[in-house]
C-alpha cells in the first residue's frame, strides 16, 4: 500500500507521491472529506447524509451514498486509507497525519508548549498546510458551521505566530502581515495590538497611535465600544515611551483584554497543581477542546481595569467520563500546559469523590483548604461556611486563576467551590455528569472516550521498548484488544510488561484472553489503584436499585441494548427503567450512544457479570428468560407483520415470562425499522437461549429471523442461526419438525452460497426426516427448495420436476398462499425453458390467488414473473409495467435482494425499448443495491451494462 496525503483544508485533495488521486466530482469528494475530519471515528448513515446533502437530501440519497462510497473505495485502493463500515458507522481509519486538519490541529497544540524557536517553526509548518479556504464548494450547515470553526483556528494559529516572532525581535518580518490582517479584521484588538507594537518598535510610534484612535473612533460608531483594558494600556505605554522611548517588551501574549473589578488587598499566589501526568500522549482534540472553552480571549496579566470596563465571564468546564478514562490525568495536562494563561495562580483540590478508602471531601474542608492557599490568615477565616465562601469569590472577584476540582462526586460538593463572577477558570473531573451545573451555573461537558487502537498502541509504545512491541506485533494486538482502550487498563499492563521483561508478550496476552479473570490481571497488584477498585468505588456510588440493573446489564451478551429490551431484563416498567439508566449513565457506568440504546465498557461490562454471579442464580435465570422472551414474542410479531401468517413451519411460542413486556410493532415499517435496530441483538439472544438451555427458544428465534435476514441480505448472519438453531434442535431429539427445519434453512443458505454439494445434503437429510415422520408439508416445503436449488445450477428440467412435486403437494393442503407461491415457481420454470403459455398460465394463477386470498404485496414476485415473461416475449411495454408493480412492492417489504434484480429487468426493458438514460438510471440504482449486498457476480455484469454505449 501507498503513503498517501489528503487535504480539506483548501479543496478536498489526495495524492499519492506527487500524483493527484482522483476522487470524483464535488459531493463524492464531501464525503471522504467528512470522514477524514472524523478520521478514525465512525460517522453513521444519517450523519453523511445530513453533513453532505443537508436538508436538500433526495429520496435517492441513500443509493448514491453507496454508490459514491463504493467509487471512493476503488479510487483508493492503493493507499493505506480504509473505508471501512463498523456499527457505529463508516469509518476512514487512516494515520491522523496523513490529513492536512488533523496534522495542522497537532502542529498547533505542540507550539503551545514549546519555546519560541520551536514554536515558531511548527506554528509556520502548520499554516503552510492551508491552499485556501476548507471546503470552498460546501454549503451545508455542518460544512459551513465547521468552515467557521477551522477559520477561527488558523486565525489563532496566526495570532499565536505573530506573538511569537514579536517576542523574538522579529517586527519586520510579521508587520506586513500584521497590516494586512488589521484591513479583513478591524476589530480584532489582539491583532491591534500586535500591529501597534510592531510599529512602535519600527521607530512608527505616531503611526501606532493613530491606528489606537482609528480603532477607537470605529469602535465608538460601529459597534458602540471602547478599545478593551488592555489595548488601552498598550496605547498609554506608547504615549509615555514616545518615537525615542524604549519599546514595550512583547508580553508573554499580545496585550489585550483584563479585568473590571476593582483592586483587592493581595493575597498568596498559588501554585497548587500537583505534577504532570508523565508519558502524556494523545487526546488532542480534547485539548483542544478544554482550550477553547476555557482560555479567555484576551489574557494578559498586569493591573487591573476599573470598574467601569466589563470582564469576560469565567468558565466552568467538567470533564465527565467513566473511571479509568484518564480524566485527571487529561485535567492536569491541561492544566500544566495553559498555568502561563493563569497569571494569578493554579488552585487544586482532590475532593475524593470515588475514593474507596474514604468519604468524599466536604466542601466546607474543600473552602477551607481553598482559602488556606490564597494566604488567608486562620485567625481570619469566618466561622460561617457561607461566610466562607463569600471572603473566597470576593479573593477570587479580580483574579485570573484556574481551579481544578479533581474527582467530584455530585454538584452539590462542587457549588460551594465556584469562583463568583470572575474571570477565573474552573476545570472539574467526576465520573457523574454534575447535571445540575450544566442547568444553572453554564457548565459545559468534555467527555474523553477509550482509545481507539492506534492511541491504546502509542501509549503501549511510550511506556516500553518499541524493540519489544515490534517482535510480537500480534501480542500487541489482542492486548490493546483485551483491555478495551482504556487508559488505566493500558497503563496496568504496561506496568506488567516492564516488571516482567523476560516474559514474553504473548504470554500476558494469554493472561488476558479469559474474560473470567482478565479483571484479576488488570488488577495492579500491590499498587494502590486497580481497575476492579475504580469500578466497584463507582458501583458503590449508585442506588440500591441501579446497582442491581447494573449487575443484570452484566448478563447481556449483546453490544448494546435498548430502553424496551431492558425493561424486560428488569422486569420492571418502562418509566423506571428509563430513571435508572439515567442515573447508570450520570455514573458513566452505561452510555446511551443513540436515544434510547444504551452500551457498556467492555471492561465494565465484565464486572457487571462478576457482581451478577455473586449471588441470586434464580433471579439472575428469570431475567435472562424474559430477555430472550422479549426478543423472541417481538421478532415474531414482527415477522408476522413482514411475511404474513403462512410462513412455512410457523411455531407457537409459549407465553411470555411474567414481567417481560414485548413489543407490538404497528406496520410493516415499524417492523423493518425494528429488526434493523435489533439484529446483533437477536443474534445475541439466540445464542444465549442455546447456552441457557432453552432450545426451544433457539429455534424459534432463528424462524423469526427468516424473512428480514433474507430481504435484508444477510446471509452470513442468516448461516449463524440456523447452524445454532440445529445445534438446539439435536438438544431434542425426540422432536422431529425442529431439526427438519434446520437442515431445509441450511440446505437454502448452501444453495444460496454455491455449495450445491453442501446443499443438497442438508436438504435431502431434512426430506427424508419429513418422509420418515409422513409430514406433506414439509415435503413440499423441502421439494420447493431442491427446485430452487437446480434453477440455480442452470438444471432447469430437474428444477421444473421438484418445483411441480411441490405444487402437488401443496393442492394436498388447505393454504391458497402456499399454492400460490408454488404455482408463481412453476411459471417461471417453464419460463425459462421457453413454454411461455404455460408459464403465463401459472403465475397468472397464482396472481388470482394472491388478490383473492393474499395481502398488499404477496404478488410481488409473481408480479416481477410476469414481467419477465412479458419481456421475453417482447411486449416490453407491459413488462415495464409489471416490474414497476413488483418494484413498489418490494420496496415497502424491504426487500432490497428481489429489489436489485427488479431494476436490473427494468433496465433491460428500457433498453430495449431505447431508453438509454431510464436504462442507465435502472442500472445505477441496482449496481448500488449489488455493492450494499456484496453480490459480485451481478455487480460486475451492471457495471458492464453501464459501460455500454447507449443504443
Amino acid at each position: 500500500m501507498q503513503a498517501a496525503e489528503f487535504c480539506v483544508l483548501g479543496g478536498v485533495r489526495a495524492h499519492v507521491r506527487g500524483q493527484d488521486v482522483d476522487l470524483g466530482h464535488a459531493r463524492q469528494r464531501h464525503v471522504l472529506a467528512v470522514l477524514l475530519v472524523e478520521a478514525n471515528r465512525p460517522v453513521s448513515l444519517d450523519q453523511l447524509l445530513d453533513r453532505v446533502w443537508g436538508e436538500r437530501a433526495p429520496r435517492s440519497a441513500v443509493t448514491t451514498l453507496y454508490s459514491y462510497l463504493s467509487r471512493l473505495r476503488r479510487a483508493l485502493s492503493t493507499t493505506e486509507l480504509r473505508l471501512v463500515r463498523r456499527p457505529g458507522g463508516y469509518t476512514a481509519e487512516t494515520d491522523p497525519d496523513a490529513v492536512d486538519l488533523h496534522r495542522f490541529r497537532a502542529l498547533a497544540h505542540r507550539a503551545r508548549g514549546a519555546s519560541d524557536q520551536v514554536a515558531a517553526d511548527l506554528l509556520q509548518e502548520a499554516l503552510r498546510l492551508w491552499a485556501g479556504e476548507a471546503f470552498p464548494a460546501a454549503d451545508t450547515p455542518w460544512f459551513t458551521h465547521l468552515r467557521e470553526v477551522l477559520t477561527s483556528e488558523r486565525q489563532a494559529a496566526e495570532l499565536d505566530l505573530n506573538d511569537v516572532l514579536l517576542r523574538q525581535g522579529r517586527e519586520s518580518e510579521v508587520l506586513p502581515q500584521l497590516i494586512s490582517g488589521v484591513s479583513t479584521h478591524p476589530f480584532d484588538e489582539r491583532l491591534a495590538g500586535q500591529l501597534m507594537l510592531a510599529l512602535h518598535r519600527q521607530g512608527r510610534t505616531v503611526r501606532a497611535l493613530e491606528h489606537y484612535q482609528v480603532l477607537r473612533q470605529n469602535l465608538d460608531e460601529e459597534l458602540g465600544l471602547t478599545p478593551g483594558a488592555s489595548l488601552q494600556r498598550l496605547h498609554q505605554e506608547l504615549l509615555r515611551a514616545g518615537p525615542a522611548g524604549p519599546p514595550p517588551a512583547a508580553p508573554a501574549s499580545v496585550p489585550t483584554e483584563a479585568s473590571t473589578a476593582a483592586p483587592r488587598p493581595p493575597v498568596a499566589t498559588p501554585r497548587q497543581l500537583p505534577l504532570a501526568p508523565v508519558g502524556f500522549i494523545s487526546r488532542h482534540r480534547e485539548l483542544d477542546e478544554l482550550a477553547d472553552l476555557l482560555v479567555p480571549r484576551r489574557p494578559e496579566p498586569g493591573p487591573r481595569p476599573g470598574p467601569e470596563s466589563e470582564s469576560e465571564p469565567g468558565r466552568i468546564v467538567v470533564i465527565s467520563a467513566t473511571g479509568g478514562v484518564g480524566k485527571s490525568w487529561l485535567a492536569l495536562r491541561w492544566a500544566h500546559d495553559h498555568a502561563d494563561r493563569f497569571p494569578d495562580g493554579q488552585l487544586y483540590v482532590d475532593l475524593r469523590g470515588f475514593d474507596p478508602a474514604g468519604e468524599p471531601m466536604s466542601p466546607v474542608e474543600a473552602l477551607r483548604g481553598l482559602l488556606d492557599a490564597l494566604g488567608v490568615p486562620p485567625g481570619a477565616v469566618p466561622e460561617d461556611p457561607q461566610a466562607q465562601g463569600g471572603l473566597y469569590r470576593s479573593l477570587l472577584a479580580d483574579k485570573r486563576i484556574l481551579v481544578v476540582l479533581d474527582d467530584a462526586h455530585d454538584a452539590q460538593q462542587v457549588v460551594p467551590l465556584l469562583p463568583g463572577k470572575s474571570q477565573c477558570a474552573v476545570l472539574i473531573t467526576s465520573r457523574n455528569r454534575l447535571t445540575p451545573l450544566l442547568v444553572t451555573h453554564g457548565a459545559v461537558t468534555v467527555s474523553p472516550t477509550p482509545f481507539h487502537s492506534s492511541q491504546a498502541r502509542e501509549l503501549l509504545a511510550h511506556r516500553l521498548d518499541s524493540s519489544r512491541l515490534d517482535a510480537e506485533p500480534q501480542a500487541v494486538a489482542a492486548i490493546v484488544d483485551y483491555c478495551a482502550g482504556l487508559p488505566l487498563a493500558l497503563s496496568l499492563m504496561a506496568a506488567r510488561v516492564a516488571s516482567h521483561p523476560e516474559f514474553p508478550l504473548a504470554a500476558l496476552a494469554d493472561e488476558l484472553a479469559d474474560a473470567s479473570s482478565r479483571l484479576d490481571v488488570l488488577d495492579a497488584g500491590g499498587m494502590t489503584v486497580s481497575l476492579r477498585t475504580v469500578l466497584a468505588t463507582s458501583h458503590r456510588a449508585l442506588s440500591s436499585s441501579a446497582g442491581r440493573l447494573f449487575a443484570l446489564l452484566g448478563l447481556v451478551t449483546s453490544t448494546d441494548i435498548g430502553l424496551d429490551a431492558a425493561t424486560s431484563l428488569a422486569g420492571i416498567t418502562r418509566s423506571r427503567a428509563r430513571t435508572l439508566l439515567a442515573e447508570l449513565e450520570a455514573a458513566h457506568l452505561v452510555q446511551q450512544h443513540r436515544p434510547g440504546r444504551y452500551r457498556m465498557h467492555d471492561l465494565a461490562q465484565l464486572y457487571a457479570g462478576e457482581l451478577a454471579a455473586l449471588d441470586r442464580a434464580q433471579e439472575n435465570a428469570e431475567a435472562r428468560t424474559r430477555l430472550i422472551d422479549f426478543y423472541l414474542h417481538t421478532a415474531f410479531a414482527a415477522n408476522l407483520l413482514l411475511d404474513g401468517p403462512h410462513t412455512p413451519f410457523r411455531p407457537d411460542p409459549e407465553p411470555p415470562a411474567q414481567g417481560c413486556a414485548p413489543l407490538a410493532p404497528a406496520n410493516t415499517t415499524d417492523a423493518l425499522r425494528w429488526f434493523t435496530e435489533e439484529h446483533a441483538c437477536l443474534l445475541a439472544a439466540q445464542e444465549s437461549a442455546l447456552t441457557a438451555g432453552l432450545p426451544t427458544q433457539a429455534v424459534q428465534l432463528a424462524w423469526a429471523l427468516i424473512s428480514y435476514q433474507l430481504g435484508s441480505h444477510h446471509l452470513e448472519e442468516y448461516s449463524r442461526v440456523w447452524h445454532t438453531a440445529l445445534a438446539a434442535a439435536e438438544q431434542q431429539p425426540e422432536h422431529v419438525l425442529p431439526r427438519v427445519l434446520a437442515h431445509w434453512r441450511l440446505g437454502h443458505f448452501h444453495s444460496l452460497s454455491g455449495r450445491r454439494s453442501e446443499a443438497l445434503d442438508h436438504l435431502h437429510g431434512a426430506l427424508d426426516l419429513a418422509e420418515a415422520a409422513g409430514d406433506p408439508t414439509a415435503q413440499a416445503h423441502i421439494c420447493r427448495t431442491l427446485g430452487r436449488l437446480w434453477e440455480m445450477n442452470g438444471d432447469d428440467r430437474k428444477a421444473l420436476s421438484y418445483a411441480t412435486r411441490a405444487l402437488r403437494l401443496y393442492q394436498t393442503l388447505d393454504n391458497a398462499i402456499w399454492q400460490a407461491n408454488q404455482f408463481n415457481a412453476v411459471g417461471w420454470m417453464h419460463a425459462q425453458l421457453g413454454a411461455y403459455d404455460e408459464a403465463r398460465d401459472h403465475c397468472e394463477r397464482a396472481h388470482g390467488l394472491f388478490l383473492k386470498h393474499g395481502r398488499p404485496g404477496d404478488e410481488a414476485s409473481t408480479l416481477d414473473s410476469l414481467g419477465y415473461i412479458a419481456h421475453l416475449t417482447g411486449d416490453h411495454a407491459a413488462a415495464l409495467d409489471y416490474y414497476r408493480q413488483a418494484l413498489a412492492q418490494f420496496r415497502t417489504l424491504g426487500n432490497g435482494y428481489d429489489e436489485a434484480d427488479t431494476l436490473a429487468r427494468i433496465a433491460e426493458s428500457h433498453r430495449a425499448l431505447n431508453r438509454p438514460d431510464e436504462a442507465r438510471a435502472a442500472w445505477a440504482q441496482a449496481l448500488a443495491l449489488y455493492r450494499e449486498q456484496e453480490r459480485e457476480a451481478e455487480i460486475s455484469h451492471a457495471e458492464e451494462a453501464l459501460e455500454r454505449p447507449a443504443g
